[in-house]
């Protein structure tokens, strides 16, 4: 597996990989993660640098993730997420080569920190911790147990306050 840069002719591929990730069973029409990253692609907070496939040894794309500018009050940050891997190939460290490879650009960027809303069990083990531990609130105070904030070298301790994601997240 070999973790890159996605480029333009990724797009279809990535598509296809997060709809099939967040696929519901009974459900139809366009998943909503799919649909929520075709909508950051085209705004202002896609970051290029910051978006990442697992390819395969075939060249199949087998995950995806990207961070996307948010912000903490004015203070620019990060927004993980969407993070998705096909069905077949997740349990397999995909998501963790992803997210690691993420999280290492990040910081060689030169962000100050990472929020995200996922699983405290599954993103512990990348140093994400509570969001409250930093001080910083989630956008909607019932995601408090699965808002996490992972603080990079370049973190800021006065840096609290409300994240907000990039707007396609409150449209989709």
């Amino acid at each position: 597996m070999l973790i890159r840069r996605e480029t333009p002719a990724d797009v279809a591929a990535v598509h296809a990989v997060t709809s099939a990730a967040f696929a519901r069973p009974g459900t139809a029409g366009e998943v909503t993660e799919a649909r929520l990253l075709g909508e950051l692609r085209a705004c202002d907070a896609w970051l290029p640098a910051l978006a990442f496939v697992a390819e395969g040894r075939g060249g199949e794309v087998l995950g995806h993730v990207v961070c996307t500018r948010g912000r903490v009050d004015a203070v620019p940050v990060l927004a993980l997420g969407p993070l998705s891997v096909r069905p077949e190939d997740q349990r397999r460290g995909v998501g963790l080569a992803l997210v690691h490879a993420v999280l290492g650009a990040a910081d060689a960027l030169g962000e100050p920190l990472v929020a995200l809303l996922g699983s405290p069990a599954y993103y512990a083990r990348f140093g994400f911790r509570p969001s409250a531990e930093y001080r910083i609130t989630p956008p909607v105070p019932e995601w408090d147990a699965h808002f996490q904030v992972r603080a990079l070298s370049a973190h800021d301790t006065g840096i609290h306050g409300t994240f907000a994601y990039p707007e396609p997240f409150d449209r989709v």
